[in-house]
């Protein structure tokens, strides 16, 4: 298991952010150092998470301290962490751009952990309903379980 993940998503308020908290609540656990989540897109005002999103962890009982706040990814970032997921493939394509010399093994998707998942994105809720929020989440606790066999 690596030292340190970062979850990257497009605007750090629903899966990257979801992903922290589900990974945050077992580091300790599997020796996980540092958790933490960006946004490629991410907006400068640096918002909160996207209410549903919190609603959905909270449902499953996950900590989110409420001085969250979203993230842009940023080249400093990249190189500071052991294992970079993305969300999806668009996010994953614009990464190498923030850190050209990026070993490709260091930047993955989430579920690439995941054997009959490998290659799949989990998909954005944000415009979608409550279901669709706890269908990502599913997915996301998945891909930690899946983190936890590395």
């Amino acid at each position: 298991m690596p030292e340190s993940v970062l979850f990257v998503c497009r605007a750090n308020l629903c899966r990257s952010a979801m992903a922290e908290a589900v990974l945050r609540a077992c580091a300790p656990a599997l020796g996980v150092a540092r958790v933490g989540s960006a946004g490629d897109w991410a907006a400068t005002r640096r918002p909160p998470m996207a209410p549903r999103a919190r609603a959905a962890l909270e449902r499953r009982r996950y900590e989110v301290p409420a001085a969250w706040r979203s993230r842009r990814v940023s080249a400093n970032d990249l190189a500071a962490w052991a294992l970079i997921l993305a969300a999806d493939r668009e996010v994953l394509a614009a990464l190498p751009q923030l850190w050209p010399d990026a070993p490709p093994h260091r930047l993955r998707l989430m579920l690439d952990h995941l054997p009959a998942c490998a290659g799949q994105e989990v998909p954005d809720p944000y415009f979608s309903t409550e279901a669709g929020f706890e269908a990502a989440l599913t997915l996301i606790e998945q891909a930690v379980g899946g983190l936890a066999r590395v």
